[in-house]
């Protein structure tokens, strides 16, 4: 599973770094995606914060 987040659409909530670290980080004012594939663990996680973004920046394939 792999998680990317567009840049044109993000706004820099900060959001999904807080739901989940594991695999999102700020870098400036924008969120990025700081692993290649999402670990097992965090894979439930990740979906959620694609749910919860508020402008639907998260995609996950």
């Amino acid at each position: 599973m792999k998680a990317k987040v567009d840049a044109d659409t993000c706004i820099g909530c900060g959001l999904c770094e807080q739901i989940c670290p594991e695999v999102f980080r700020m870098e400036g004012d924008k969120a990025v995606v700081k692993v290649g594939t999402v670990p097992n663990e965090a894979e439930a996680t990740c979906r959620d914060t694609a749910d919860q973004c508020p402008v639907t920046a998260i995609t996950i394939e």
